[in-house]
């Protein structure tokens, strides 16, 4: 079985120990951004999925450019598409935008093959963040209306979805390096949840054992 992942610098930085954990048992790759630097990780570029407008471009020119070899493509969008203009108060992309999006994503998936897995979108330090963060905020009540209009369309459309954000949330209080980036431990316990959806999934779904 392989894997494929998109998604923003969340996923970026479990990713090391979601491969690790999957050897033997999965194939793993993700979008990837080879020599372009992600220091500053509210910057989406290279490896960084962003909003759901730039994963849905993505995968539509993947789809263009010969398609994604994989039987899973796990996917998450959200916490780019809730930057919020503190003067404005407009989102970057509107929850009906969002929605939109994603259908769209699902729509681009089904042409390209494998099939699509939902990761909800982690909660964040509403309080630090905005404290810190003077080009755009974050409001949680924002995130729990994006997961669950996210929810509602993965139910409709039958796909399965992997819920990081209340695995995250249940981990306790210290889990932050910054305002919504994990610490090292976070993140590789987040890998060894999202390996262990998959592994019980291939179980169900055997395939032709991946080759390293």
């Amino acid at each position: 079985m392989n894997i494929y992942v998109i998604g923003g610098s969340i996923s970026m930085q479990y990713g090391p120990y979601l491969e690790s954990c999957l050897k033997g048992i999965a194939g793993y790759a993700r979008k990837t951004g080879e020599g372009i630097p992600c220091d500053n990780l509210d910057i989406p570029r290279g490896a960084n999925g962003g909003d759901s407008g730039q994963v849905l471009a993505f995968l539509r020119a993947a789809a263009a450019s010969g398609g994604i070899s994989a039987d899973l493509l796990l996917f998450n969008c959200g916490l780019h598409d809730i930057k919020t203009d503190p003067v404005s108060g407009a989102r970057q992309v509107p929850l009906d935008r969002y929605e939109a999006n994603l259908r769209a994503i699902l729509r681009t998936i089904a042409d390209l093959g494998p099939r699509p897995v939902w990761i909800r979108s982690t909660p964040f330090d509403e309080a630090r963040h905005n404290r810190l963060s003077a080009a755009f905020h974050r409001h949680a009540a924002d995130l729990d209306a994006y997961n669950a209009a996210a929810d509602a369309i993965m139910r409709e459309m039958k796909v399965p979805a992997i819920d990081l954000y209340s695995f995250t949330r249940n981990l306790g209080e210290d889990l932050y390096v910054d305002h919504v980036h994990f610490k090292e431990d976070v993140r590789a316990r987040q890998a060894a949840f999202i390996a262990g959806w998959v592994c019980g999934y291939a179980a169900g779904h055997p395939c032709p054992p991946h080759s390293d």
